[in-house]
This record gives C-alpha cells, sequence and structure tokens, in this order.
C-alpha cells in the first residue's frame, strides 16, 4: 500500500469547508443582519409586512399557514421550497416574537409554510408580521463531522474506502455478468449496470446530457436489490431525490423517502415517514390517542390558576391521563417507523437527512449517489460512512456545486468526488447515447466536452420545428445572434451586482415573437414548449418582466419557462433561448466563464437552439470563439442587424 496523502487533503478541504461557511455567513449578515427592514426586502431576504390568509393542520400534524405578502409584490426575492424561514412580529421594538417554519411552497407573493408549533401564539394576530430567511449551517457541521471521522478512521471499512478513492489502493471488481439484459436500456447503459454490480468499492455512471442517467441508475438500483435486501439513495438537491423516487416507484420498488414534509413533493408525500405512517394499519389507535389528549387538556385548561384540592388533582389527572396518550401514541408511532425502516428496499434522501436518528445503527451494502457533479465530497461522505460501496451517478462536465467563497473556490473546494473518481477508468462507464437533441445541436458540445462519443438515437436525430421546405433562419436548428456593433451594452444592479442588457432582451423577445408567427403560420398541429434562459437573475427579472409588452401567440406554445441555468438543470424544451448579457470593451465574461453551466444550457434544447451575444465581448475565450466557429461553419450565424432591421 502507498503512503497515504488522504488525511492531509482531507483536512485542509476542512479548513476549505470552514472558509466557505464563514463567506456564507458574512454574505448572509450583509444582505440581512445589518441591514434594514427595507433593504432586506430589496435582497430578497424579507418580506414585510405579510397577512396570514389561512391556517390548517398539515402533513406530520404540523401547522400549515399560507402567509402574502401585502406591499412591494413586485420585488424579486430568494424565498424557496424547502428553506428554512423565520416568522416575526414588529409590533414591540423591545421585545422579539419569532417562530421557526420551513417553506412548503413558494411562488410570487406566497408562501405555504410550515410552523414548527402546534398552535400560533397570540401575537400572529396582532399584525405587523414579517417573514425572513434563516441561515442554516446545519449542513456545515455535519460536513465537518463526517470529515472528522474520514480522516481519523483506522483499520475499518471507511479507512479503506478513504484510500482506495485517494487512488493509494487498487479497485476491486468482481466479473461481470455478460448474460445481464435489460430490455428497456441500450447496449451502453446495460454495460453501465453491469459494471455497478460488479464493482466492490467505486462505479461512475458517466451520463452526458440527453443519456438517460437517472433511467440508468433506477435499473442499477432495482437489479442491485434482487441481491441485497436494502440500499442507500442519496442526490444533493430534494428534486433530484423526488425525482429518483417517483422512478422508482414506477418500477415497483418500495422507497421510503426522508426529509421535512415541507420538502417533499406533494405527489410522494405517501412515500414519506409522515404519509406512510398515516396509511399504516394502525394509525387509527394512534389518531385515537392524540385526540383523547387533545381533550384531556383542553379539560386541564379549563381550570383557573386559584382552586381548591380537589381541583388541583382534577387538573393533575386530566394532565397526567393526556401525557399518558401522547407517550402511548410516540410508542406505536416508533414502532411503525422501526418497521417502515426495516421493511422498505430503498431509503431515498439528501445526504444531510441521511443522519436521520432512524438510521444511526444502520448500515447498508451500496449507496447510489446521483447528480454527483452537484455535491461537494464533505457532503458525499455523510452518507457514504454507512455504506460499504457507492456508485457515482452524474456528469463532470455539466453543473458544478455551488461555491460562495473565491478562496475556497480557487483552493480546490468545488473540486467534487466525482472530478476526482472520474480518473479511475476502470470503473467508469460513460453513457455515449442521446435521446434529446437533434444532431446539430449535439453536435458542438459533443466535439467540445465528450471527444465526439456520443451519438444521436434515430429518434431524435432529425428533430426539427417543421419538416416544411423553408430555408429561413426560423428553419435552422441554432441560431447564433451576434450583437457586436450595435452598442448593446449591459448594465448592473447596483444592489444585487447582477447584470442585465435591456437592448439583447429587447432582441430575444422580437425574435420570438417573429418565430412563434412563423412556426404557427407552417405547422398547424404541433404546439411547442420553450425556455428562455439566461445566467444571470437580473435578466431573467427583466425579461419575465418584460415579455407581456409583446403580442406572442401562445396558441402554439404548450409551456414557457424563463429560468436561469441552475433552474434548467434535468429539464429539457423544443426551443431554447440563451441570453448571454455581458457587452462591454473590457471582454469582461464573469459568470459565462464557467463552462460547466454554458454546457448546461446549450444542451437542454430539442429542436432548435437560438443564443444571443456580443461576440467582440465572449469571442476572446476559447470555448465561445469555438462555438461561433461551429456556427459560421455551418450557416447558423446571423448578426443583430438582420433582426434589427
Amino acid at each position: 500500500m502507498k503512503e497515504s496523502s488522504s488525511p492531509e487533503r482531507l483536512k485542509k478541504m476542512k479548513e476549505l469547508l470552514q472558509i466557505e461557511r464563514d463567506e456564507d455567513f458574512q454574505q448572509y449578515k450583509e444582505q440581512f443582519l445589518k441591514a434594514s427592514i427595507e433593504q432586506r426586502r430589496k435582497n430578497g431576504v424579507t418580506w414585510y409586512p405579510v397577512k396570514i390568509n389561512s391556517e390548517e393542520l398539515g402533513y406530520a400534524d404540523l401547522l400549515q399557514l399560507e402567509v402574502e405578502r401585502t406591499t412591494h409584490v413586485d420585488t424579486p426575492h430568494q424565498f424557496n421550497s424547502g428553506k428554512n424561514v423565520t416568522l416575526f412580529s414588529n409590533q414591540n421594538n423591545n421585545e422579539v416574537f419569532e417562530l421557526n417554519a420551513t417553506i412548503k411552497i413558494a411562488s410570487r407573493n406566497k408562501l405555504k409554510i410550515l410552523v414548527h408549533s402546534d398552535e400560533l401564539p397570540d401575537w400572529c394576530y396582532e399584525g405587523k408580521l414579517g417573514i425572513n430567511i434563516q441561515f442554516d449551517d446545519n449542513s456545515y457541521n455535519e460536513m465537518q463531522k463526517a470529515l472528522d471521522e474520514v480522516i481519523n478512521a483506522k483499520n475499518n471499512r471507511v479507512a479503506e474506502l478513504r484510500e482506495l478513492l485517494e487512488g493509494n489502493d487498487a479497485l476491486r471488481f468482481n466479473k461481470e455478468n455478460e448474460s445481464l439484459v435489460i430490455p428497456s436500456l441500450n447496449l451502453s447503459q446495460t454495460r453501465a449496470v453491469r459494471k455497478a454490480l460488479a464493482a466492490e468499492d467505486l462505479a461512475v455512471i458517466h451520463g452526458p446530457p440527453g443519456t438517460g442517467k437517472t433511467t440508468t441508475l433506477v435499473n442499477a438500483i432495482r437489479v442491485c436489490l434482487q441481491s441485497e435486501k436494502q440500499v442507500l439513495v442519496c442526490a444533493p438537491t430534494n428534486t433530484a431525490v423526488d425525482l429518483l423516487t417517483e422512478k422508482l416507484l414506477e418500477q415497483g420498488v418500495t422507497v421510503l423517502r426522508l426529509g421535512h414534509p415541507a420538502r417533499i413533493s406533494e405527489d410522494l408525500i405517501n412515500s414519506s415517514v409522515d404519509g406512510q405512517v398515516q396509511n399504516h394499519l394502525n394509525y387509527n389507535e394512534i389518531k385515537s390517542l392524540r385526540k383523547t389528549a387533545q381533550e384531556n387538556f383542553r379539560l386541564a385548561g379549563k381550570y383557573k390558576r386559584v382552586f381548591g384540592k380537589e381541583d388541583a388533582k382534577q387538573r393533575q389527572a386530566y394532565y397526567t391521563e393526556a401525557k399518558t396518550c401522547l407517550k402511548d401514541a410516540r410508542m406505536l408511532e416508533d414502532y411503525i417507523v422501526g418497521d417502515l425502516f426495516n421493511s422498505v428496499q430503498v431509503i431515498c434522501c439528501t445526504p444531510v437527512t441521511s443522519t436521520n436518528k432512524a438510521l444511526t445503527k444502520k448500515r447498508f451494502n451500496t449507496l447510489f449517489f446521483d447528480e454527483a457533479s452537484q455535491a461537494l465530497e464533505p457532503m458525499v461522505w455523510i452518507p457514504l460512512l454507512k455504506c460499504r460501496r457507492i456508485i457515482l451517478s452524474g456528469d463532470h462536465f455539466q453543473l458544478p456545486p455551488v461555491v460562495k467563497s473565491l478562496k475556497a473556490d480557487k483552493a480546490g473546494l468545488g473540486i467534487t468526488m466525482l472530478d476526482r473518481c472520474i480518473k479511475f477508468k476502470n470503473a467508469v462507464s460513460l453513457l455515449n447515447r442521446q435521446y434529446r437533441m437533434n444532431s446539430p445541436i449535439m453536435a458542438f458540445s459533443n466535439q467540445y466536452f465528450y471527444n465526439n462519443e456520443l451519438e444521436a438515437d434515430s429518434s431524435v436525430a432529425d428533430h426539427a420545428l417543421t419538416h416544411e421546405d423553408d430555408d429561413s433562419f426560423f428553419n435552422k436548428p441554432i441560431e447564433f445572434i451576434d450583437t457586436a456593433g450595435c452598442s448593446f451594452d449591459e448594465e448592473q444592479n447596483p444592489e444585487t451586482l447582477s447584470s442585465f442588457n435591456v437592448n439583447e432582451g429587447n432582441l430575444l423577445l422580437k425574435h420570438f415573437q417573429e418565430l412563434v408567427n412563423w412556426h404557427s403560420a407552417l405547422d398547424y398541429t404541433t404546439s411547442v414548449d420553450v425556455g428562455i434562459i439566461s445566467p444571470y437573475k437580473e435578466q431573467v427579472s427583466w425579461l419575465k418582466e418584460n415579455i407581456s409588452h409583446y403580442e406572442i401567440n401562445h396558441d402554439k406554445i404548450s409551456e414557457l419557462r424563463i429560468k436561469t441555468i441552475d433552474g434548467f438543470q434535468g429539464e429539457e424544451c423544443d426551443i431554447i433561448y440563451i441570453s448571454l448579457v455581458r457587452s462591454n470593451a473590457e471582454q469582461q465574461i464573469g459568470f459565462l466563464g464557467d463552462l460547466r453551466r454554458m454546457n448546461v444550457a446549450i444542451t437542454r434544447a430539442k429542436k432548435k437552439l437560438v443564443v444571443i451575444g456580443d461576440s467582440a465581448t465572449i469571442g476572446s475565450n476559447p470555448f465561445y470563439k469555438s462555438f461561433i466557429e461551429y456556427c459560421e461553419v455551418n450557416g447558423f450565424y446571423r448578426s443583430a442587424w438582420e433582426i434589427i432591421g
């Protein structure tokens, strides 16, 4: 065995993680703690004032409120489902009234929140209410704890995995089952499943855009369950965990979806712990015990503070009976939950949720980890500590993890376990057939990132908006619209520091309007879904606010989504527009330099991709230079002047 350097690298990672946590908290303080309510509203981290529209008992017997902001309704905000928030009262400046909650559903001006209490305090009914986003460092604490355990591991499986994943020991594989054939999978997908099943330590399913990575992973899980009673399945986001849960249920696999009810999709609540407890045969007994407890608490509360000896005894009897009923209900619920954790085939959760107390002593043979390109390495170690081997699934050329500290990022915090494990060629299976994009849209990404190893399936290779004989630019699969020389200068919001470009936005919406009219005139049957993407939140906000100024024929549009690149991860549309925004004399491209994000953006389109940008600004970057050249060679390039007229 080689001399191990892994503890030193992991100790360095601990330091970087602390730098990242400090930077995250510093940004939170600047946006929140040091700012006035007015400034926090502008930063999108506070709603004030808000009103409570409704209250009802939600999942897991938690109180669910619908709150609505009544002013500043057009101000962009950072409230998302799953985030922890605080409901507060501004009634009394000398006394702080707060109530913790978690967002279930977030929309433009309304939130559904689950309150961590079974009843609302009186101050909630007295007005002057607001809601703040909380800083949550639980994930940092869990990552630090996991790293400590990995660093200090000796003479156990964790220590072995540490050295194997460091490359200090050779990975081991059993003989692959060549007779395994899965009719619904292609050859590269089937080989990836065979490799995953044969791995004793590690396997990597490398899934470029549109190659069916999640489908392959789900089939690997299903086949693995023929020899293993139970597996652990994780992904870094709740959206990805929900998708895995949904796909596994479709395959007839029994799944327990762990997580706060507010962070689980409404459609999958029956797969959650609370949902399955409520559907259990013994749940009516639990309900009856709780109802009796509630009644006894109510009867006890009828007694005033000043009463006689007999009254005191009676009050105590009610309280005792209530507590006994609650204790019995909890014991029965614990029994049901324990039975659930032992009987299901798959436990599905985010990495931090894998620290659930019910999993404290559980151990698994296999961890399946999806979207591994988006997870910091310490995040993957949290569930891996419970497992003997890991199957990573993802694409290191797509979305990286979010690292807020430039210092930590430059020092390597953003280098993921997938980034490091992709070098173990004997462990990696590339999925090489893609089912989303037509050949011209696929070709540039294929050439730039994937060594031309991808192949468009015959079902999508010739996808087009219309097969009419029309030689207009609208009928081309790709358009790069060059705004160089148009004086479409970018601007920056001084508060959010996010860039936007009004002229480019107007050009995009004008082109979109004309494209829809052209398609409607040529094709009388097919409707299309459309995605408009920008790397910059400010541009996304501008596009959302201004699209109504254009007369767009929505009769032929089945769906229209306007989002950032991160918001489009895992999604696809017939038509994708990308607004690059940056246009300046200094050739500064900032966020556009994150090529993995741009790879995600340009691979969302199935039939048509329209990219709008300033070649004079972006052309000095090798990626964009290559893309512009690809468009020029294939007749996909046009100047914005042609559209402006």
